[in-house]
């Protein structure tokens, strides 16, 4: 009863074989996994641009700013990063399906970091406060400016408050005219 026993390990040979076995596999998964994986990404970002390109074109053709309040919020995201593509910024995309923390787009051009915020609003202007928080947010991460797009319009006190700040408001009809 005073005795401890021993834990079982496994060593020597038979752990050298294990290990090498385990590894043997995990390399055997990787050579072709990975790179499966890392051609999926690739035709994925391929069709992301396909798609961009081919909403650009499609708004590029059509007159008036309706073609904006028509398309899905999803669309007028990629819509305003396939344009910023165009003007020769590297676009990534924060917004997506969840909450963006008040950011859609990162842009980066050089050494500079622009944040880009969408709001494809049909029904009412942008008033001040989704722009302060957005300042906020791009004073938070210290980027060089920011873009704030929108469908619509903007209230005479969002475009008050951006003056002498490093916030360009973009309503629907000068990205029409951009575009």
């Amino acid at each position: 009863f005073g005795q401890v026993m021993p834990v079982a390990t496994v060593s020597g040979p038979l752990g050298h074989d294990m290990a090498k076995g385990l590894f043997t596999n995990m390399g055997m998964f990787c050579q072709f996994g990975v790179p499966i994986a890392f051609g999926f990404g690739a035709l994925l970002s391929a069709v992301t641009v396909m798609r961009q390109k081919k909403i650009y074109d499609k708004v590029a053709t059509r007159p008036g700013v309706a073609v904006l309040n028509d398309m899905s919020w999803g669309d007028f995201e990629r819509l305003v990063s396939e344009y910023y593509r165009r003007k020769g910024f590297q676009v990534t995309r924060e917004g997506g399906n969840g909450p963006d923390g008040g950011i859609d787009l990162v842009l980066r051009q050089g050494n500079e970091t622009y944040l880009v915020q969408c709001k494809q609003w049909k029904a009412y202007k942008v008033g001040v406060q989704p722009v302060r928080e957005f300042y906020g947010v791009m004073s938070s991460r210290g980027v060089a400016g920011g873009y704030f797009v929108t469908s619509g319009e903007y209230t005479d006190d969002a475009k008050a408050f951006v003056q002498g700040l490093n916030i360009t408001l973009i309503d629907g009809r000068k990205l029409r005219e951009m575009i």
